[in-house]
């Protein structure tokens, strides 16, 4: 595998920055009721998304979760659109009519983020099917989350997707908690990518506060199932920096612990510091990255407000009905 360069692990950093204050920004529309519904972060798991999405193409496909902006914004998303969806303006990804755990857009290969704990996994073995039947070397990356790897969906996809050789990599977000319950106490063995063993396709773990080491694997598991060499799980070790949402305030976290991933786990501070002791970027650079960054999720916020609301009597336009 080629080493990264420069512009590769800068448009990283810039990425997670991205994700980061566009989540950051949420949280406070949120706290005023410009949102509406849940909104559920991903501060804290950026690197994840960002290393995942860097070793793809624009043609191949992703299928989020309830906790889905990061993935969206590293496979591409316009801030503009997003931000206005949240807002249910006219001008979102879905018009309004989604949200912030509905958003999709195929042209992306973003096969929408989904309301339902592990409601994504069964959409990846369709996904993977179309990539393999199609057999032009596409495939799918399905993220979910630890509480969603007890689903049953979860067994059921990776076992059909291993009889039949799909190109899929499974992405296990483990922030330790669904909701408030504590992997530890849910999950009978400590580590997900062990249950690959089950599927006999392979399993790996990998720091989940690391970008880099996130492409890498997943570019490994990519290169197989380019290959037809079928699918893999990767568990990316992550945590959620807040509650489940906005207003939960996760008492039932350890604080230590809260403190101890915030300190020494943080994908922002740690991608940062490692740039600059590289010598790949200047702090005077990530300063107008920054600055950059700030005013295109302002931007963001400035045009879906001034975005017209779904009209009433459009709003069954393309909504359809089986």
């Amino acid at each position: 595998m080629a080493e990264l360069t420069k512009g590769q692990k800068i448009q990283f950093l810039r990425t997670i920055l991205k994700i980061r204050r566009f989540e950051e920004k949420t949280i406070q529309m949120y706290q005023i009721a410009k949102i509406w519904g849940y909104l559920h972060p991903y501060v804290g798991e950026e690197a994840i998304a960002v290393g995942a999405c860097a070793a793809i193409n624009k043609s191949d496909y992703i299928i989020s979760t309830h906790r889905g902006h990061g993935h969206s914004i590293a496979k591409g998303a316009d801030l503009n659109r997003m931000m206005a969806e949240l807002l249910g303006k006219a001008t979102g990804y879905c018009k309004g009519r989604g949200g912030s755990m509905h958003i999709a857009d195929t042209e992306l290969g973003m096969l929408g983020a989904n309301g339902i704990v592990g409601g994504g996994i069964p959409i990846s073995v369709g996904a993977g099917f179309s990539c393999k039947m199609e057999a032009k070397g596409r495939v799918a990356v399905c993220f979910f989350s630890d509480g969603a790897s007890n689903n049953g969906v979860f067994h059921e996809a990776l076992n059909m997707a291993a009889i039949f050789n799909l190109p899929v990599i499974y992405v296990c977000e483990n922030n330790m908690y669904a909701i408030s319950m504590s992997s530890c106490d849910s999950i009978a063995c400590k580590d997900i990518a062990k249950r690959a063993a089950a599927y006999d396709i392979p399993g790996v773990i990998v720091d989940g506060s690391d970008p880099e080491a996130v492409y890498r694997v997943v570019t490994e598991a990519v290169e197989l199932a380019r290959q037809g060499k079928g699918p893999s799980l990767i568990e990316a070790k992550t945590y959620r920096f807040g509650g489940h949402h906005p207003n939960d305030p996760a008492d039932y976290r350890d604080k230590q612990e809260a403190e101890f991933y915030k300190r020494e786990k943080d994908p922002v501070i740690n991608y940062k510091k490692r740039l600059l002791e590289e010598k790949v970027i200047s702090q005077t650079e990530i300063d107008t990255m920054e600055k950059e960054i700030i005013t295109a999720v302002e931007d963001s916020v400035k045009f879906a407000e001034e975005s017209p609301e779904p009209s009433l009597e459009k709003f069954l336009e393309e909504v359809r009905s089986i």
